[in-house]
C-alpha cells in the first residue's frame, strides 16, 4: 500500500509519497494546479502500480481542484477534517510548520489509518449549488447587518429613535419599512416643516402606495417623537441628504442580491424530494427550508438521527472511566454552526407561532 500524502496551498500542492514504516518512494516535489501539472501528478501514481491512497486535508476551496481532478481519474481520495489532522500533527514533542513536514505527516496519517479511510463521494450538483448558494447568502447577510448598523448610525444624527417605531426588514418579501420611510422623510425636518394634518395625509398616501398597513396612529407618534427630538446635524447641510439616502441605496442592493439568491435556492430546493417533508416541519417555511437543506445537504448520506445531530454538533459525548459516568455534559459544539444557527431560528418560529399541543416537537419543548 502506498500513501500519498498532499498539503495543499493556494494554486500549488506539496506531494509525499511514502510506504509503511517510512519508506519514501519518491523525493518530496511542488505541483501547480494546472492540466499540465496534474496530468504528470496522476500519470506518475497509477505507474506505481500498487494500491494507491491519496489523502488530502481538506482547506476550504484550494484543494478541489486537486480533488476534483484525481477523482475523475478514478483515484481513492480521502479528505480528512483538520481538525483532526491537527490533532494528528500535535502529537510530537516539536511543532514544526513547514510545507514539505505537512505533506510527510498527512502521508503518515494515511499509513496509521489505511483502514478507516473512506473515499470522497461527491455531492449531487445540486446540493453541491444549494451549498454555495448557501453561503453566498450568509455572507450577504453580513454586509446587511453593517449596511443597517452604518444606516442607524446616521439616523441616531438625522431622526434619533425613529427605528423603534418602524418595522424592520421582512426576509420573506424582501420589504424594510424603515429604509423606504428614511429614502422619503429622511430628515425630522422634512417631517415637522408639515403640520400634523398635512404629515398625517402624505403618510397614509406614501404607506398606501408601499404596500404598507394604513395607520394615523403611527403618523401622530412619529410626528410627535418628530417634535421632540433634537436632531444633531442639521437638514441645510449639503451632504447629509446625500449620505442617508446612499446608506439606503446601499442596503436596498444587498437586499436585492439576498432576496435573488434566495429565490434560487428556493427553485433548487423545491426539485429535491425532501422538501415536502422538510416543509411540513413546524417552524420550517419558505425562507428556512432551503437554508436548512443547503446546510445539511444529502440527508440519506447520515447513518442514523444521531449523525445528523453529531454534524451539526448539538450532541454531548458520552464521558465514561471507571465506575463514573458523566451525564451534565456541554454539547461538542464540533459541527456546522450555520446549521445550529438555522435551528435555533426554527426553534424560535416554533415559540413564536404556538404549534398544536400534539405535535412531536411541542411535547418535547414542553418536557425539555
Amino acid at each position: 500500500m502506498i500513501s500519498v500524502g498532499i498539503d495543499v496551498s493556494k494554486e500549488k500542492s506539496t506531494v509525499c509519497i511514502l510506504k509503511p514504516y517510512g519508506e519514501i518512494v519518491s523525493r518530496l516535489f511542488e505541483v501547480s494546479h494546472v492540466e499540465k501539472e496534474l496530468s504528470e501528478l496522476a500519470i506518475m501514481l497509477q505507474r506505481l502500480g500498487d494500491e494507491v491512497c491519496v489523502v488530502l486535508e481538506a482547506t476550504g476551496i484550494y484543494h478541489l481542484p486537486v480533488l476534483s481532478y484525481l477523482k475523475e481519474r478514478g483515484f481513492f481520495v480521502a479528505v480528512i477534517n483538520p481538525f483532526e489532522m491537527k490533532k494528528y500533527r500535535c502529537q510530537g514533542l516539536r511543532r514544526v510548520k513547514t510545507d514539505k513536514q505537512d505533506a510527510i505527516t498527512i502521508s503518515n496519517y494515511g499509513i496509521d489509518h489505511w483502514y478507516r479511510l473512506k473515499d470522497y463521494e461527491a455531492e449531487e450538483s445540486v446540493y453541491a449549488e444549494l451549498k454555495l448558494l448557501g453561503r453566498q447568502y450568509r455572507h450577504y447577510m453580513r454586509l446587511r447587518v453593517e449596511s443597517v448598523l452604518g444606516l442607524t448610525h446616521l439616523l441616531d444624527y438625522t431622526m434619533p429613535g425613529i427605528k423603534s417605531l418602524l418595522e424592520g426588514w421582512n426576509e420573506t418579501n424582501g420589504k424594510d419599512k424603515l429604509s423606504d420611510f428614511v429614502e422619503e422623510y429622511w430628515h425630522y425636518n422634512t417631517i415637522t416643516e408639515q403640520t400634523l394634518e398635512q404629515f398625517m395625509e402624505s403618510y397614509l398616501i406614501w404607506t398606501k402606495k408601499k404596500g404598507y398597513h394604513q395607520s394615523q396612529d403611527k403618523a401622530a407618534k412619529i410626528y410627535a417623537l418628530a417634535k421632540e427630538s433634537i436632531p444633531t446635524i442639521p437638514s441645510s447641510n449639503s451632504s447629509t441628504k446625500m449620505l442617508v439616502q446612499e446608506a439606503v441605496r446601499v442596503l436596498r442592493e444587498v437586499d436585492n442580491t439576498l432576496m435573488t439568491i434566495l429565490t434560487q435556492m428556493q427553485l433548487l430546493a423545491k426539485s429535491l424530494p425532501e422538501y415536502p417533508v422538510v416543509r411540513a416541519m413546524g417552524g420550517v417555511g419558505n425562507v428556512l427550508a432551503p437554508k436548512l437543506i443547503a446546510e445539511i445537504g444529502d440527508v440519506r448520506r447520515f447513518h442514523s438521527g444521531k449523525a445528523l445531530i453529531a454534524h451539526a454538533g448539538i450532541d454531548a459525548p458520552p464521558y465514561q472511566s471507571g465506575q463514573f459516568t458523566g451525564t451534565e455534559r456541554k454539547i461538542s459544539k464540533r459541527g456546522s454552526s450555520s446549521l445550529r444557527k438555522i435551528g435555533y431560528e426554527v426553534m424560535r418560529s416554533l415559540k413564536t407561532h404556538k404549534a398544536p399541543e400534539d405535535a412531536a416537537v411541542y411535547k418535547f419543548i414542553l418536557k425539555k
